[in-house]
């Protein structure tokens, strides 16, 4: 019978009140949580670290760490974050329910509480190839297991409004199970998004403006305050913590390896705190409200529950000493005791290297042509008409005015490579490509010519699934072998091989993006408005439908 103590300066979020004590694990529950006493007098340490519950990730993909969930667990549970709610939606569009049992199982190697939901649009839309599809009676499937938690985010939203069959016969398997379904609307408002909401689903995290996330509170929505690699809304959405924290979480929904090396929801909490955000309002939405929300296995540092808590050094910076999962210290001062099992692959890809001509985009007389505009930290872009540089009978890209060739090729079958041009990302010379793309994940690249284009996507597909940078001097790759979305290897590693590629992309490429691959990933995800590419063709989020 393992039994010990930790005293500190205990954090009752439930109740508001901060006190020195010590807790008591056994046999990993907390046995009893008492209050320091000399002579029936409190005793108060303020040099004493804080005790509190750990921290959750109310949305994340893991595939976008470019980790496996063992791995990723690794890195995280440094920052004191001891569980996820994570939707397997990546890997599911490539390798369906195979897929999501993958993560599941992987997950259950270490000591890190991962809760994963049902993919409920996988494909996402019918305007992409993916590798697989789930239809209601596979999602109502995974619904029955224990291990399935809630319907993951609904992004055909027009699918709700309009009542379509199979939608509704999703959401209907997730009521019955009694399980949430999470919600993806970015920019619905009004009377759309209460029937949204009213159709039963429970949770946004795409809102970008302080006004859309009031609408959708209004109507009885939670929001997730979403902060990632590419996306970003902390700053649009913080301020409405002081009178909604009740009804509000935070979200990475998609991280890099590096940015998790950094941080995770800690960074967060440190940020609302230096906003003025009154520190028990901003631990109820990191720690508690997605635990109660999606009935979590986790604890909330209260007699009885699983010792799932964290030993902060203040709650100004929220850096962590110690994280325990389970009564079990899972990492201390800086340091991961979760250890690297390098676990099997999972994959599918069936496509030939590319050559240089596959690229060429014929020029036909056009006036002006549609191009992407990406910005930086949004998953939104606009669209925008501009006048074609034309080389020898064929549209190329314009570097000076920063307009580059984007091109999708279709990873699970031999297909015309769609191409179109893409504004902001800034490269002068070379190119990148990636089989992380949103979310089909073909392969999608971006360069200044076509033999650049063509280097970059041929040593992904050697790889079968990776992001590379290449220019004439020099080129480099990360393999990502499981699912073409994650490496097996140890997460620290995959961070620094990220990182180093990253480098190249701004450093010899000239990228001024803060996360270039992760926006890249994004240029593909056809159910954020307003243009985006898919395998087969330029495509209106607007109209949805293909210009």
């Amino acid at each position: 019978m393992k039994s010990y103590s930790v005293k500190g300066n205990i954090v009752d979020i439930f109740n508001k009140e901060i006190f020195f004590g010590e807790v008591v694990v056994e046999d990993g529950k907390i046995k009893s949580i008492e209050k320091t006493t000399d002579d029936g007098l409190e005793i108060r340490d303020n040099t004493a670290p804080f005790i509190l519950p750990g921290f959750v990730d109310s949305h994340v993909h893991v595939e976008s760490s470019m980790l496996v969930p063992s791995e990723f667990g690794k890195l995280a549970v440094v920052h004191g974050t001891v569980a996820t709610i994570s939707d397997p939606h990546e890997i599911a569009n490539v390798c369906g329910i195979e897929g999501v049992e993958y993560m599941i199982a992987n997950g259950k190697t270490v000591p890190f509480k991962f809760h994963f939901g049902a993919p409920s649009c996988v494909p996402a839309t019918i305007f992409e190839t993916a590798g697989a599809a789930l239809l209601s009676e596979d999602v109502d499937k995974l619904l029955q297991s224990d291990d399935i938690y809630y319907l993951s985010e609904m992004m055909n939203f027009p699918g709700v409004l309009f009542n379509d069959e199979e939608v509704m016969k999703k959401i209907a398997s997730a009521k019955k199970y009694n399980k949430p379904v999470d919600g993806h609307a970015p920019g619905l408002r009004g009377a759309d998004a209460k029937k949204y909401i009213d159709a039963g689903i429970s949770t946004d995290h795409e809102c970008f403006t302080r006004e859309e996330a009031e609408d959708k509170l209004g109507f009885g929505m939670k929001i997730l305050i979403r902060e990632g690699s590419a996306a970003k809304n902390f700053e649009a959405l913080i301020a409405l913590m002081h009178d909604n924290y009740e009804m509000m979480m935070f979200c990475s929904d998609d991280k890099h390896p590096d940015s998790l090396v950094l941080g995770h929801i800690n960074q967060l909490c440190a940020r609302a705190v230096a906003k003025g955000i009154d520190v028990f309002k901003i631990l109820q939405a990191a720690c508690i409200n997605p635990v109660l929300h999606y009935k979590m296995n986790v604890g909330l540092l209260r007699v009885g529950d699983a010792a799932d808590f964290i030993i902060a050094e203040d709650l100004k910076d929220f850096k962590i000493s110690q994280t325990y999962i389970d009564g079990n210290l899972v990492a201390e001062n800086g340091v991961s005791k979760i250890t690297t099992t390098k676990g099997g692959v999972i994959n599918q890809f069936n496509c030939k290297p590319t050559n240089p001509a596959d690229f060429i985009v014929v020029y036909n007389n056009e006036r002006e042509i549609p191009v992407i505009e990406a910005l930086e930290g949004q998953l939104i872009t606009n669209k925008l008409m501009v006048k074609p540089v034309v080389l020898n009978g064929e549209i190329v890209s314009d570097i000076e005015n920063d307009i580059l060739k984007i091109v999708v090729v279709n990873r699970y079958k031999q297909s015309v490579v769609a191409k179109s041009f893409v504004k902001n990302f800034g490269l002068k010379k070379g190119a990148i490509a990636s089989t992380v793309a949103h979310d089909s994940h073909n392969i999608i690249a971006v360069g200044v010519d076509d033999v650049s284009i063509c280097k970059a996507v041929n040593l992904v597909i050697k790889e079968q699934g990776g992001v590379s940078s290449v220019t004439n001097e020099n080129e480099m790759v990360l393999g990502l072998p499981v699912a073409g979305l994650m490496s097996n290897e140890d997460g620290y590693k995959v961070a620094d091989a990220y990182t180093a590629i990253d480098k190249m992309v701004k450093e010899e490429l000239g990228s001024h993006l803060n996360a270039a691959f992760m926006t890249l990933s994004f240029m593909a995800l056809l159910v954020i408005p307003h243009l985006k590419l898919s395998d087969k063709g330029l495509f209106d989020g607007d109209t949805f439908s293909f210009v």
